[in-house]
């Protein structure tokens, strides 16, 4: 009987695991983090990374299917929940809820968590190697000198470089204004004359090994290279910088929605938050989670702005159909 049930059950088909499907920025969260999810709801997680808010939309809008958790920053949030692309949030199954930031709610206009939940909150700033720079002003300004032709980078992200411009010139990132962004045009341009090249990745790997000596890149990342090479210096320009948000969303062709709650949820939990931002260098909003992590952590000025900067800080907005101005500017800027 035993031998005869043993090969009944041998005939039964094998469950496998679930699988959750991430569509996120590299090295946005712990491989730690990840495990711990894995074990406690017997799943595996499966991550994909783009490098652009804009790339992951396009990609979305061309057909790409079966990601359960997104994170897109909050003018996209805006984009895409507009284009009925998200599902809406069941708050019942996500009680961490609690933890979030209302001031960070406040700021980028979410009070509601609809269709979005804030899962970091980052800036783009500059970083250079303070052992071959002998000067680094802080300002944007740093990027038209021509004494680093070559040595320096920018983000090859639309919002984030031509929001620097603007910012150079004292504007707001979310200008419609066309005479402003024709003056932005004209700053990249110089700048531009100076760079190595437009960047989302390989700026980290080319401060740390010296190849690049001056570049604008995401607080996260730029702290995570400081901390491994004491030879780079974090910079905050003066004249401000983008504030962003990125956020967790399921969309609504997600496979396994009840599973992207619950990790959704985990990211939320004040001890998994404490440990995920030390380990890739933001901050998220979660004033709980910052009771568990070192001074060292919010000491850092790529975490914590100083107040006189954060004043002029933005939030990047949707512009609807007046993105089509920054659009015109950055072709004329990359071609």
């Amino acid at each position: 009987m035993k031998a005869l049930l043993f090969l009944l059950l041998a005939a039964l088909p094998v469950t496998a695991a679930e699988t959750l499907h991430i569509y996120t920025w590299a090295d946005y969260i712990s491989p730690d983090i990840v495990e711990k999810f894995e074990e406690q709801h017997q799943c595996r997680v499966v991550m994909d990374t783009f490098d652009s808010n804009e790339a992951m939309f396009a990609k979305l809008k061309a057909g790409a299917a079966g990601y359960d958790v997104i994170f897109p920053t909050t003018y996209m949030v805006q984009v895409m929940a507009t284009e009925g692309m998200l599902t809406p949030l069941d708050a019942a199954s996500l009680p961490n809820l609690k933890h979030v930031d209302p001031a960070i709610l406040a700021k980028i206009g979410n009070a509601e968590m609809k269709h979005s939940v804030p899962y970091t909150v980052g800036y783009a700033i500059a970083a250079y190697r303070k052992d071959k720079v002998a000067t680094a002003p802080a300002s944007w300004a740093a990027f038209a000198q021509s004494g680093l032709a070559g040595r320096m980078t920018l983000l090859d992200d639309m919002r984030e470089t031509i929001g620097a411009a603007l910012k150079s010139r004292g504007y707001s990132i979310n200008t419609r204004d066309e005479t402003q962004l024709a003056e932005a045009q004209e700053v990249l341009l110089a700048w531009k004359k100076n760079i190595a090249k437009f960047d989302n990745e390989g700026y980290k790997a080319g401060l740390d090994s010296g190849e690049f000596l001056f570049v604008h890149g995401y607080s996260g990342d730029l702290f995570q290279v400081a901390q491994e090479n004491s030879k780079v210096a974090l910079l905050i320009p003066q004249e401000g910088v983008t504030l962003s948000c990125d956020e967790m969303v399921i969309p609504k062709s997600a496979p396994k929605p009840a599973l992207a709650h619950a990790f959704i949820n985990f990211l939320l939990d004040p001890e998994i938050a404490a440990e995920n931002m030390e380990w890739m260098g933001y901050l998220c909003p979660n004033p709980e989670a910052l009771k568990n992590v070192s001074p060292e952590f919010l000491q850092n000025p790529a975490v914590t702005i100083p107040a006189d900067i954060q004043a002029k800080c933005e939030v990047i907005q949707d512009l609807g159909p007046d993105l089509a101005k920054y659009i015109q500017v950055w072709d004329a800027v990359k071609k």
